[in-house]
């Protein structure tokens, strides 16, 4: 027999006090709820479906018990269950407990687990399509530090206003570029993908001034991925000199091999599939092409979206982390237009890229500025520090803005007057770059043609600069002892016996990678009447001058051979000044730049937008 329960008309809970440490349970029987200040929400049991399912006082007690205890809310009256649906709050409740469930029914168990979660991190940032990216221990993390709604779209109508506002300034404002050009006049898919793709790769870590001229090279050596596949990894290496972060190159490269020897020559057609089957795509990668080329209803987050959307939601905490990291792309996938995702992509990076920029931001030519919460902070603030209105004006705070918001900057980072909207995002604190020195060697010989030659020596295939070619070097102590000996006993195991008193100290060059300062003591050791080596061990060769220029050799040996060639007698001070690197306002611009800074001309300002040298 079905023990009986007493009736409860409802039950809801509540904290008795603003400064109560844990909330209490209070049970009415007339339905009449707590005062409004002290009711964070409610969960009303209804006596029917109580007894239908034969739960006990003792058992609706210890599950309350649980329940009261789930994080505090963040939000102005924003209980953690409010964003449950009735029926999902009455499963979880009902639910039996884990213990009590047989092996086969833990599956079953862990399903229902598994959309709990998602339908409280969906009501959270109402995303237009689930992420299948976000793994279980993310969403766990989203599940736990539930966000004020001041830092969310609350309806679609904010949504669609933003979308439809930005998309309005891309179709007046975008620039012309290549790949887009590519893109957009591209029938075949697959081409189409191919052109986007590279773009994304080159645009990663790289001003878009700088990826033009090498896009373009690029595109009309190896305008197909067939014509990528067939080429080698030191072309690749070479066309990408200077252009950093090598591995990029080397990774598409073997992308476009996997796609013709095993797709078939087709490219993945969905963000998932391009992250899971090409190497070196990841997530933004995947959801750029998948949007721009195939139409897929999917966000993307990079370096510019990132700043965009944290100064559009107020977001001050540090974006790396994984909570907000997770918030920024439901965010992203929320508000992306389900007819032109594409475009909208490429409009939220541009707005990123030329608008939103991370210094001296143009704001009054934003158009969200009117969803802009930083921009209203910073209305606000000046509003209070010129007190020429009585009173505070009517502006949005975040409800909870006392240390316990996930998404607000911390208290020890208070409002800085002189940043303005740039206060977001918070900077994130990085880690100084490991400092190393190392001894490094010109070695020249002449020929019997009268024209001379540079030894170089190839990298490993892996790790710092893999692949490319440099000259002789060896690590040294920043205290430079013994470096001579080292470096000459190097010298020798590539090109045998040396005269060691012709080996002349020359400078320092100093170079930083993204996770290394590093010193090369540059030497110079030029053979002038001797006979030259002719013996050359696998991986050495010797290049002529122009050889060199062309060579796959990184930005820091061209520094180093500035240095050589500095010294060397009978250069003309011109010649000279030409090779050594300038300020950079006085820089010699590359085609590319040209057409960038001639598209910008008509609107130059003093205030000209920097671009954002992490992404596009």
């Amino acid at each position: 027999m079905t023990p009986r329960v007493p009736r409860l008309s409802s039950l809801w809970v509540r904290r008795t006090s603003a400064s109560s440490p844990s909330p209490t349970i209070a049970v009415g029987g007339g339905g009449r709820p707590s005062p409004p200040e002290l009711v964070t929400g409610r969960i009303s049991v209804q006596t029917s479906r109580v007894w239908h399912r034969g739960l006990s006082t003792k058992r609706v007690g210890s599950l309350l018990a649980v329940a009261v205890r789930l994080p505090a809310p963040i939000g102005r009256s924003h209980a953690p269950w409010e964003a449950l649906s009735r029926d999902t709050a009455w499963e979880a409740i009902m639910k039996k407990p884990r213990a009590a469930v047989g092996s086969r029914h833990r599956k079953k168990a862990s399903s229902q687990e598994g959309r709990e979660r998602h339908n409280l991190s969906s009501n959270q940032a109402k995303p237009s399509a689930p992420d299948a990216g976000l793994s279980r221990r993310q969403k766990k993390v989203v599940l736990q530090a539930p966000v004020s709604s001041y830092h969310l779209f609350r309806d679609e109508a904010e949504v669609t206003v933003f979308r439809e506002s930005l998309l309005s300034w891309y179709d007046r404002e975008k620039r012309d570029l290549p790949w887009r050009r590519l893109a957009e006049g591209e029938g075949d898919l697959d081409r189409r993908a191919y052109a986007v793709w590279v773009s994304e790769v080159m645009l990663q870590q790289t001003q878009v001034a700088t990826v033009i001229d090498y896009y373009t090279r690029w595109m009309q050596k190896w305008p197909t991925l067939q014509d990528l596949a067939s080429a080698s990894l030191e072309e690749v290496n070479q066309l990408w000199a200077g252009l950093g972060y090598y591995s990029r190159g080397r990774r598409l490269q073997e992308g476009a091999r996997k796609v013709v020897e095993e797709l078939e020559g087709h490219v993945p057609r969905t963000a998932e599939s391009l992250q899971q089957l090409l190497p070196g795509v990841g997530r933004y990668t995947a959801g750029a092409i998948a949007s721009i080329v195939f139409g897929q209803v999917t966000g993307v987050v990079d370096g510019n979206v990132v700043r965009m959307l944290c100064r559009v939601r107020a977001i001050g905490a540090d974006p790396n982390s994984s909570l907000v990291s997770q918030q920024l792309w439901s965010l992203a996938q929320q508000l992306v237009d389900p007819i032109r995702p594409g475009d909208f992509n490429q409009a939220a990076m541009e707005l990123g890229a030329t608008v939103c920029t991370p210094q001296r931001p143009l704001c009054s030519q934003c158009p969200v500025q009117n969803l802009c919460r930083a921009y209203q902070r910073v209305e606000w603030e000046q509003l209070q520090a010129s007190r020429s209105l009585p009173g505070s004006p009517d502006v949005e705070e975040c409800a909870s803005n006392n240390g316990q918001c996930q998404l607000c900057a911390p208290p020890t980072e208070p409002w800085d007057q002189t940043l303005g909207v740039a206060n977001f995002p918070r900077k994130a604190s990085r880690r100084p770059p490991r400092v190393e020195c190392s001894a490094i060697c010109v070695l020249e010989q002449s020929r019997a043609l009268g024209d001379t030659q540079i030894l170089l020596v190839q990298r490993p295939d892996s790790g710092l600069l893999a692949g490319l070619w440099e000259f002789p070097s060896v690590t040294v102590e920043p205290s430079g002892q013994h470096q001579r000996k080292a470096l000459l006993q190097e010298l020798q195991s590539w090109a045998g016996p040396l005269p060691a008193t012709r080996l002349q100290h020359l400078g320092q060059v100093v170079h930083t990678f993204s996770h290394i300062k590093l010193t090369y003591h540059v030497y110079g050791l030029a053979l002038g009447g001797q006979t030259p080596v002719t013996i050359t061990p696998p991986g050495a060769r010797w290049l002529t001058r122009e050889e060199f220029r062309t060579a796959a050799v990184s930005t820091a040996m061209k520094k180093v051979f500035r240095v050589y060639e500095d010294q060397q007698p009978g250069t003309c001070k011109s010649s000279k000044r030409s090779r050594v690197s300038t300020p950079s306002s006085q820089k010699q611009l590359s085609p590319g730049q040209q057409v960038l800074d001639s598209f910008f001309q008509p609107h130059t300002r003093t205030d000209a937008p920097r671009f954002d040298s992490a992404a596009q």
